[in-house]
Order: structure tokens, then C-alpha cells, then sequence
């Protein structure tokens, strides 16, 4: 028998492989965070912002394993809130994805500001907000066509961005260890105030950008409703997609420093791209010019996974009664159309937002990563409470099991709680808290006034894994 709470979301299609998966898991996490975002993280902490993306990246991988384990037992485009509501309760399923759904939607918003930033390199005289509304209708269309289409469509455009980002890496190591051309070597990373100009509180303030840039590995575990062989084709997908994550913003941000003083790669109101300012610093305004583009497509890129995110949400949402019904109701080519038209007012509040304010990404990404940590807690409490159930319950072994179980997930809660509490003490990121809290005090009082009552959850069964 198949488990109630999952099988309520059936009727996406499965078409999708292992390498599309993994892309577009690539797609959601390389974005802003690391093309853009790390320069607000390098003014924080300096060559100490290695430590940052450190300690945000075992969070990751922490996550990693909860969700691939989860994903494995009950595959569904609802992910991590369904598992909220088996496992937590009602209030937490309908929490979870109404602030999944938020945070993203704002993401969304977020990459289209920088998008038109971006754009702004070579058209100076056009206002971001054009290129914000312009590309997301763009995007909007592409999201609007079936599964397969959307998954090609992201394959490629993740593609250029994995690629150019090799060859970042490559070209960088040359630059700093000499090969055909004169060596940079390190010094930058002690000079100006020390490998930690702002000690460790600089660090940790750090890791609140750094932990942003891997927001999206989640991405894989929606996806597993649409994919082909969730059991085995999601796990892999996404231990591969977080190994890469690791290796990708270690080697980029590393290089990056070395090349350019971090005084000059980091900034606290952004303006362009620090992966630009490198090619800019050693005088390749050309290569800046190519750079420029791949940030464009990155930013591109992330949008449009998160576009797909979002809107799976709302179908999720739908299907389990807590949105109106017609936002579970799919187009003839397959896809959740009328859940992407609400999930992409982001784009006109960004575009808004961009109008009227020089700190709109800022804004933006606060706001987001709020409800992002949010959803992560969330889910590593849901994934404490799966484990025990599921042993109890007599559940067969999974082929993917989170090692370390609970000391990994209890230290993985206490950091994002840790985090989250920065947030709010932060005059720069306190705008998160007062959205956020809120944000959070209008659902609870949305859920027990108009869906507790009357919607129940069945007990989980564990009798057999959902196929």
C-alpha cells in the first residue's frame, strides 16, 4: 500500500535521469551565491572566508544525507514539506512549503536583480529593473513547457556555467603558480590586516553568505517525484552535486583571492561581479567581458531552477489541500501552469524592489535565506524523527543511510540555529527577522484557523518503500 501523504502528489511525469538531475541540482546552487554573493562575504571576513565556506559546506552535506535518505523512502514532489508533515506535523508540512515557497519566490527575485546588474556591464544607460522583467518572461515561457523540455533547457545552461568556472580555476592556478605568466603567488591572502583582518566574529557573519550559496542543493530531493529511478538516480545525484558544490567554491573563491586583494574583491552594496573584478585587476578586459556573460547565464540558470522549485511547492500545497485547487492542476504538456503564474511575482517585486533601491539584492537575499534555514531546520528535525519511526516500525535498510546518526543532525540544528539568531541580531541582515518572524506568525494563525480542523494526518506506514 502506498503512503497517503505521498501518493495525494502523483501525476508529475518521471522522465528525468541521473545527469539531469545532477545538473539541475548544479543549476539551483551555483548561482549569485558564488558569482555574485561572495563578494559580501569576502568584505566580512577576508582570506578567513575559506573557514566560512568550510563551515557552511558541512552543513550541506549534513543536509545532503537527511534528504537523500528521506527521498529514497517516499520520492515526491512535495520533498522535504511532506516529510515535515509526516513527521513533525500538520502546522510544520504546511509551514515548511508556504516558506519554501516565500523564500524562493523572493530568490527568484533576487537573481533577476542581479541579472540586470550584470546586464548593466554593457548597457549602463538601461535601468536593471528592465532587464529584470525582460528575461523573467523569458523564463517564465520556458518553465511553462513540459518537464523534459525545462530539463534541457537547464541542462546546457548549467553546463556553461561548470565549464567556465574549470576554466576559471585552471587559469587561475596558472596566474598564481606562474605558468606563462608572471607568478601572484599568495600573499594576498596575509596581506592587509592578516589571513583574519576581522577575527573569527568576521568568519561566522561570513558563513551567512557562504551557507546561501549552497541553498538549492534541496533541489534534487523535489525533483525525485519527476525523476526516473528515484531510489538510486536521486541520492547519487545529489552526493554528486554537493561534492562538486565543495570542490568548485573552495578552488574559485581560493584563486580568487590570491589574484585580487580581498579589500578589492569584497563589498558591502554590490555593483558587479568579483569573478569579473579578477579579470579586470590583471588588465583582460576581454576574458571580463566572457566572465560577465557566464555570470549572466549562472544567474540565469539559478532562476530558472528556482522558478521550477517554487512551483512545485504550490502543486504540492495544492494537491495537499492547503492552496486552492486549481494550482494542483496540470497543462497539457505536463506542467503545474498556474502554479508558475503565482510563483513568479517575485520578478515583479524584484523588479520594483530595483527601481526604487541600490540594496535590493541585499534585501532580497536576507529575506530568502531566512525562510531557506527555515525549511533546512525543519527538515533535520523531520529527518530525527523519520529514523526512529522508521526502526520502530520495522522499515527494511535504505540504500542510503546518513552516517553518524543523530550527532550529525543535532550539530547541524544547533549551527542553523546559531545562524539564524545572527541574522537577527545583525543590523545588516535584521530586515530577514522582520519579514521573516511575521511571515511565520501569519501562517500559524492561517493553518489553525482554517486547515487544522479539518485536515488530519494519517499515521506514516512503513510497510514497503513508495514505488
Amino acid at each position: 500500500m502506498k503512503d497517503d501523504i505521498v501518493e495525494r502528489e502523483a501525476g508529475l511525469h518521471r522522465g528525468l535521469s541521473k545527469s539531469k538531475l545532477t545538473m539541475i541540482g548544479l543549476g539551483g546552487a551555483i548561482g549569485t551565491g558564488l558569482f555574485m554573493g561572495s563578494s559580501i562575504a569576502i568584505n566580512y571576513a577576508g582570506p578567513g572566508v575559506i573557514i566560512s565556506y568550510v563551515i557552511a559546506a558541512f552543513i550541506a552535506v549534513i543536509m545532503m544525507f537527511s534528504l537523500s535518505e528521506m527521498a529514497v523512502a517516499f520520492p515526491t514532489p512535495g520533498s522535504f514539506g511532506v516529510y515535515a508533515e509526516k513527521f513533525l506535523g500538520g502546522w510544520a508540512g504546511f509551514a515548511s512549503r508556504w516558506t519554501y515557497w516565500a523564500a524562493q519566490v523572493i530568490a527568484v527575485g533576487g537573481e533577476a536583480v542581479a541579472v540586470g546588474i550584470y546586464m548593466t556591464y554593457w548597457f549602463p544607460g538601461i535601468p536593471v529593473w528592465v532587464w529584470t522583467l525582460g528575461f523573467g518572461t523569458i523564463l517564465i515561457y520556458v518553465n511553462s513547457r513540459s518537464v523534459e523540455n525545462f530539463a534541457t533547457f537547464e541542462y546546457w545552461f548549467a553546463m556553461i556555467k561548470v565549464v567556465a568556472i574549470v576554466a576559471f580555476i585552471i587559469f587561475g592556478v596558472s596566474t598564481v603558480l606562474g605558468i606563462g605568466t608572471p607568478a601572484v603567488g599568495f600573499e594576498n591572502f596575509t596581506h592587509h590586516g592578516g589571513f583574519l583582518p576581522h577575527g573569527f566574529s568576521g568568519v561566522w557573519m561570513a558563513v551567512l553568505m557562504a551557507i546561501f550559496s549552497f541553498v538549492g542543493v534541496e533541489v534534487i530531493a523535489v525533483t525525485a517525484g519527476e525523476a526516473k529511478d528515484p531510489q538510486t538516480a536521486v541520492p547519487r545525484a545529489m552526493k554528486t552535486m554537493v561534492f562538486r558544490l565543495i570542490i568548485f567554491y573552495f578552488l574559485a573563491i581560493s584563486i580568487m583571492l590570491a589574484v585580487v586583494p580581498w579589500i578589492d574583491a569584497g563589498a558591502k552594496e554590490i555593483t558587479q561581479s568579483p569573478f569579473v573584478k579578477v579579470f579586470d585587476h590583471i588588465g583582460f578586459t576581454y576574458a571580463a567581458g566572457v566572465m560577465n556573460f557566464v555570470v549572466l547565464t549562472a544567474a540565469l540558470s539559478s532562476m530558472n531552477t528556482n522558478l521550477y522549485l517554487t512551483t512545485r511547492m504550490i502543486f504540492s500545497l495544492s494537491r495537499g489541500n492547503y492552496a486552492p485547487q486549481s494550482f494542483g492542476k496540470l497543462s497539457k504538456s505536463g506542467s503545474p501552469v498556474n502554479a508558475l503564474v503565482l510563483s513568479s511575482i517575485g520578478i515583479i517585486c524584484a523588479a520594483l524592489i530595483a527601481k526604487f533601491s541600490p540594496m535590493a539584492y541585499n534585501y532580497l537575499f536576507g529575506i530568502a535565506l531566512f525562510g531557506a534555514l527555515f525549511v533546512w531546520l525543519l527538515t533535520l528535525l523531520s529527518h530525527l524523527r523519520f529514523r526512529k519511526q522508521w526502526v520502530k516500525d520495522g522499515g527494511h535498510k535504505l540504500s542510503v543511510q546518513a552516517p553518524f546518526f543523530p550527532a550529525l543532525q543535532i550539530i547541524g540544528v544547533i549551527l542553523i540555529a546559531a545562524i539564524l539568531l545572527t541574522m537577527g541580531i545583525s543590523e545588516d541582515w535584521r530586515v530577514s527577522w522582520i519579514v521573516g518572524v511575521p511571515w511565520l506568525i501569519f501562517l500559524t494563525i492561517v493553518y489553525y484557523k482554517k486547515y487544522n480542523p479539518r485536515i488530519k494526518v494519517p499515521e506514516p506506514k512503513y510497510s514497503e518503500v513508495v514505488k
